[in-house]
């Protein structure tokens, strides 16, 4: 199968999205779709998928015109699209998920589900996946759930797939089990269109790219022909730094100490201490206990034994609230899920947290916390238009950017940071990097949890690694380098 996109114009209102942008995929190959937030690769992919409706150009599905006025009519041509946000339900078993919407059922209208679970196992046997089709959805982890929905789409005879940013969530180990299917899909001749900020993922797994900047076609090739630092340039237009971000600060107090704390079975005898203008980083891999350590510490779980100690004084925070009072932020993994209110636009997200700091006899001074917000929008560059358009109207940096005003409205002397820069693209992962050496420049003390060594060595001054709840050792100067943050991650010595 080949589909070609020629010309595609798409505007919405005065804003030009797509101007004569033309695209092909064939069968049995991986082709990267890449750009910044905002360059228009969803509208080109939603056109593709039949969610919106091309202004001009034509589409070809082997050298016939097609128009795709609904995602009914791009699914029968064999057009299949993976979201971030999985179309499955946590309570039914996988067979089920796997017929969601078109059972197979009995001569009686019964549901048959022996068919549809012996179908699932043929489907998985032909995808070399090893899963239980009895399984509860809601069992599985991100990867597996990712599976599932790349199987279903095999069930409805996909020919193409778009995967939009399927590795966002997953761990190293849950990415490569995707790439694995991925690969065992081009063998079956299906073509791929994969949609990534992760330019080293693009290289591990894909054959083509096709860069998107500002709505124009500005780049495409090889991939075997071309480096990360050129996808990053073709994307933003410049050349991206990557040298180390660190330099010669002004350490001052003590913010926060910690030692033996404690929570089985995610984390155990705790010891690290943090100052002002101090970026620390916490890194690990899959179950090493980061984040649990740091909400125990944010008060949203609880820690078992040991002392914390903030401006010198010991205390354990007994939730949330108190540890905003206390000076403490917490910006969340999982922007989507734990960080932004999808139903709230973005100065309600923008404010949530700081409601309790401009009431008076319960009434909220709002044009007060406008203009603190303004000021906080100017200081991190937010693209935005209107304060009441919704806050998935945003590019993903522009949500973690709000998601960041947030917090730094509360005025915090301890700031968590939990993947910053999940699902971001280049540029502006590098406008958080500069957001976060500016924050430590006027006192802050940062905290960094991320599974990118890169991005640790880039932006702390010293770094600390876990494995399996334990921190397994501390790497600063010359010592912070990928082979090393490594070796501790997988349970090695210092040294």
């Amino acid at each position: 199968m080949k589909i070609e996109m020629k010309g595609i114009k798409k505007s919405f209102g005065s804003n030009q999205v797509l101007k004569e942008v033309s695209f092909s995929i064939k069968g049995g190959e991986i082709c990267a779709l890449l750009g910044e937030n905002g360059a228009g690769k969803s509208t080109l992919m939603n056109i593709l998928g039949g969610v919106h409706t091309l202004d001009a150009g034509t589409i070809l599905v082997d050298g016939k015109e097609v128009e795709f006025k609904t995602p009914g009519q791009s699914q029968d041509a064999g057009i299949a699209f993976i979201h971030q946000e999985l179309n499955l339900i946590n309570d039914l078993p996988i067979y089920e998920n796997m017929f969601l919407g078109r059972e197979i059922k009995t001569k009686r209208g019964l549901l048959d589900l022996e068919k549809m679970k012996q179908e699932t196992t043929d489907m998985f046997q032909k995808m070399q996946v090893d899963l239980d089709p009895d399984m509860m959805v809601g069992d599985l982890d991100a990867s597996y759930k990712q599976i599932v929905e790349i199987c279903k789409a095999m069930m409805m005879n996909g020919s193409v797939m778009i995967m939009d940013e399927p590795t966002t969530s997953l761990t190293e180990q849950e990415t490569e089990r995707v790439f694995k299917l991925m690969r065992t899909l081009k063998e079956h001749n299906v073509g791929i269109i994969f949609i990534s900020h992760k330019l080293n993922e693009v290289m591990e797994v894909c054959d083509r790219y096709v860069v998107l900047r500002d709505g124009c076609l500005v780049a495409e090739g090889s991939v075997s022909k071309v480096s990360t630092d050129d996808l990053a340039q073709y994307m933003v237009g410049y050349e991206v730094r990557t040298e180390s971000l660190r330099r010669e600060r002004t350490i001052g107090t003590e913010i926060l100490r910690v030692e033996g704390l404690s929570s089985e079975p995610y984390f155990r005898d705790i010891h690290f201490s943090i100052r002002a203008g101090e970026i620390i980083g916490f890194t690990g891999l899959l179950g090493d206990g980061r984040s649990e350590l740091f909400q125990a510490i944010f008060g949203a779980e609880e820690s078992t034994s040991g002392k914390m100690f903030l401006h010198g004084k010991e205390g354990t925070m007994k939730n949330t609230t108190q540890a905003i009072r206390a000076g403490i932020a917490y910006v969340p993994r999982n922007r989507k899920e734990n960080a932004i209110i999808k139903d709230m636009n973005i100065f309600e997200n923008a404010s949530i947290v700081t409601w309790p700091q401009f009431a008076r006899r319960g009434i909220i001074d709002r044009k007060r916390h406008e203009d603190v917000f303004h000021k906080k929008r100017q200081a991190l560059r937010i693209k935005m238009e209107m304060l009441t358009d919704r806050i998935d109207s945003l590019s993903g940096g522009n949500q973690q950017k709000v998601v960041l005003a947030k917090w730094l409205v509360s005025d915090p002397k301890l700031l968590i940071l939990d993947n910053p820069t999940q699902g971001v693209d280049v540029g502006a992962k590098e406008d958080i990097y500069d957001i976060i050496l500016k924050l430590s420049d006027v006192g802050i003390a940062i905290v960094v949890l991320s599974s990118e060594a890169q991005e640790i060595i880039r932006v702390c001054d010293r770094a600390l690694v876990m494995y399996h709840g334990v921190i397994q050792g501390e790497v600063a100067g010359e010592e912070m380098t990928e082979h090393q943050i490594m070796k501790l991650a997988t349970g090695g010595k210092e040294g």
